[in-house]
């Protein structure tokens, strides 16, 4: 999912680790009733810890708000900026379902995995860029929807916020509208749907570049 981008930044000099979450992308095979959302904020937190990464500029996108949100308050001390793209914002003890409450019409009443949402209803619509992504999305599993996320309070770095001002209605308008004129925030726009990693590569590499 960020190949592209990835791409981009590593032509501009900059050391790019993209870990995949359990049970998702390459590792969906570990894809089980267990999964929840520590378990995807340890994932991160050891790709921090074993790589040893320092000074760390840490993008979540979408659901991986809730991620790197508790990866970073976990461990303050390696990261040093946090850019939420077109990403959810948790306060301590949500869950993903308390940030968009419409989503737990998508939880199954029976099983454990959730589908990924139609790309046409998150404002794609290049049937190349649809196949593209398509082939690259999961099922999640439900646990990591339901969850709360305990934070500390322990990061105190830099905060970012990206919008993807191209498609409505935005599930993230809300995340937008109180990071925008909020001082403790940096903020950005891009115009184009809820891929920009996809649809503007280098566009997106620019912002991210701003902070690196």
């Amino acid at each position: 999912m960020w190949s592209r981008l990835a791409r981009v930044l590593r032509e501009a000099g900059q050391d790019v680790f993209t870990p995949s979450l359990t049970g998702i992308g390459e590792r969906a095979h570990l894809a089980s009733a267990a999964v929840d959302l520590a378990t995807h904020v340890a994932d991160v937190v050891n790709a921090l810890r074993y790589e040893d990464l320092r000074d760390a500029v840490l993008v979540g996108h979408s659901y991986g708000g809730m991620v790197v949100t508790g990866a970073a308050d976990r461990e303050p001390g390696r990261v040093r900026t946090l850019i939420y793209l077109d990403a959810f914002v948790p306060q301590n003890g949500q869950a993903l379902v308390d940030l968009a409450p419409g989503i737990r019409a998508a939880l199954p009443a029976d099983g454990w995995q959730v589908q990924p949402r139609a790309p046409q209803a998150q404002g794609m619509s290049d049937a190349g860029e649809i196949a593209w992504i398509a082939a690259r999305r999961s099922p999640q599993p439900a646990r990591t929807f339901t969850d709360p996320l305990p934070l500390e309070g322990a990061f105190r770095g830099e905060q970012v916020y990206v919008f993807c001002s191209g498609y409505s209605p935005s599930t993230f308008a809300p995340f937008a509208a109180k990071t925008r004129n909020d001082a403790a925030w940096r903020y950005h726009e891009l115009p184009t749907h809820h891929y920009p990693q996809v649809s503007m590569p280098a566009q997106t590499a620019g912002v991210l570049l701003t902070y690196a």
